[in-house]
Formats: C-alpha cells, sequence, structure tokens
C-alpha cells in the first residue's frame, strides 16, 4: 500500500560519530560501525543521513579540526561510496567549522547542517557559496558549553523568527541561494521545556518564512523531563523511553508544517509520519486506486 500525505517531508537520520553525544555517544565512533548504522537507517526510510564528529549536547567542550575530520573522514568516504542507494541519500555534515564542511563535501557531502547559522566561523558561508551545497541554519542561544545557562525571551517564537530570517538574508546576501536554504528553531538549544513547547506550538509562524523546516526533538532532555513528570519521578526518564514523546512532537510538527525530520528513530517516526499525513491529506492509495474518505 502506497499512503500520499498532505504534504511532501522527509527524515534525517542521526549518525552521531562521537565519544560523548546524549543519546548514543560512542556508540558509532569506529568507522565500520557508522557505516553499518548508516546503512540501518537507510533501510528505515531516513532520505538524509546528518553526520557529526562533535557532540552539541548541553555542555559540550569544543573539538579540534582534526579530531573532528579524523572522526567522519572515513564514515563520510564509506556512506558515499554505498552505490546502491547513494543518488537517492543525501549526505549532511553538521558542523560549524569551514575547514570540516569544505573536505565534508569533497568526500560527497551535499548538506552543511550548521548549529551557529554561520556565526561560528565566517569562512563557512564563503564555502557555502562556492560550493552550491544545501545548508541548515539552526538557532541556538550561545554556545554549547552555556546554552543552557537560564535562557532567557520576551517572546521565543519572535525572537528565533527574527534571528532565522536575519540568518538567511545574511547568507542569501553573501551569495548562498535561497532555495539552498533550510531552517531550524534549535529545539532544545537554549531553552527550556516552556520555550520548546511554545515554539512547537507556534512552528507554522516559522514556516511562513518561506523555507522548509527542519525540526530536531529526537530523544531530547525536556522530553525526558515530562515523561518523569508524569511518572511521578525526579529525574529525566532515560533516553530509551523518549521515543513516544519523539513521535507526540514530530507528529505535532508535521500538522503545523515542518518538512524535514531529524531523528534516532527512523522506522518508528516514519510510520507515525505516514499515519499523520495520511490523516492530514484525507486520501491514500491502494493498490493503484485512490480513495478518499
Amino acid at each position: 500500500m502506497t499512503v500520499t500525505g498532505a504534504r511532501s517531508y522527509r527524515l534525517m537520520g542521526v549518525l552521531n560519530v562521537t565519544p560523548d553525544s546524549f543519546s548514543d555517544g560512542g556508540a558509532f565512533l569506529d568507522a565500520s560501525a557508522a557505516i553499518v548504522h548508516a546503512r540501518e537507517l537507510v533501510a528505515q526510510g531516513a532520505e538524509i543521513l546528518d553526520i557529526g564528529g562533535e557532540s552539541t549536547r548541553p555542555g559540550a567542550e569544543p573539538v579540534s579540526v582534526e579530531d573532528e575530520l579524523r572522526r567522519v573522514l572515513p564514515v563520510l568516504e564509506g556512506v558515499a561510496a554505498a552505490s546502491d542507494w547513494s543518488t537517492t541519500v543525501q549526505i549532511s555534515i553538521d558542523t560549524s567549522k569551514a575547514a570540516v564542511a569544505r573536505a565534508a563535501i569533497a568526500a560527497g557531502a551535499s548538506i552543511v547542517n550548521d548549529v551557529t547559522a554561520l556565526r561560528g566561523d565566517p569562512a563557512m558561508v564563503e564555502v557555502l557559496a562556492d560550493s552550491g551545497a544545501d545548508c541548515c541554519l539552526m538557532h541556538m542561544l550561545g554556545e554549547p558549553r552555556t546554552m543552557q545557562e537560564s535562557p532567557r525571551y520576551v517572546d521565543v517564537v519572535d525572537e528565533v523568527k527574527a534571528f532565522l530570517e536575519q540568518r538567511l538574508d545574511f547568507a542569501v546576501r553573501a551569495g548562498v541561494r535561497e532555495e539552498r536554504v533550510m531552517l531550524d528553531p534549535g529545539i532544545g538549544f537554549g531553552k527550556t521545556i516552556a520555550h520548546n513547547l511554545e515554539l512547537l506550538d507556534r512552528l507554522d509562524e516559522l514556516v511562513a518564512l518561506g523555507r522548509p523546516l527542519v525540526v530536531g526533538t529526537s530523544r531530547k532532555g525536556f522530553i525526558g523531563r515530562i515523561v518523569a513528570d508524569v511518572a511521578g519521578e525526579n529525574e529525566p526518564v532515560a533516553v530509551a523511553r523518549r521515543l513516544p514523546g519523539t513521535i507526540a512532537t514530530n507528529v505535532l510538527a508535521l500538522e503545523r508544517g515542518a518538512s524535514v525530520f531529524r531523528v534516532h528513530d527512523v522506522a518508528a517516526v516514519r510510520g507515525a509520519l505516514a499515519v499523520t499525513a495520511a490523516t492530514l491529506g484525507r486520501r491514500w492509495t491502494v493498490r493503484g486506486m485512490t480513495q478518499t474518505s
């Protein structure tokens, strides 16, 4: 059965090649293990593989260019060499360093996912303009080491929207084609639980910027805290118990217009989004016949 939904969307599978990411740090630090996992993510339905060699979890310490390249390049090269699906799957490099982005693009990446929205390295925008690669610009308050230290906004949605609009304008004026840019509100990056929920509730206001909106709620701490509160537990629940919350937030985000979903559990989220899209679209295709409800 083929389902046709109300909107098109893509799943971005997370591939952390780090020892300290909050969810799966160390699990795929070995390049061969990472490449195997990349194949698993694609088999589950990932259309983008987001490969990162530097953790951006709260409190994370910076990584040198050399260490980041040492972690990601063997994985990028191995993934890019997968001729059976490399023409249908985009490779994304999760980095804020121009040198890493340049090397990753040379190795086969076609998206740069920059959590600093081109503020971390002045040379990054030139790399994007010259290469013609796609990019994702994300909102983050401060930097990973400090972003969760009492984040404050007058109106989080208005401020995130203004920031993303300004960074989009900056990129375009520097030679990046607007149609190459995706925007990410940065759920969990310098936001409280209330800020995250407000952003999810009003995502349609960010969609109005006219660029594909990326949402990354997968397994994040605010989900763990909400689930713990419902269960009467004092500490955020373990990562393994955050899948239902991840699915719920992605379903809400799709309904509000998001179109790219950055997740660890691709198969589970894919199924939930398929049902959501079919429901919103009120149509589906079964054995070549379109039916409406």
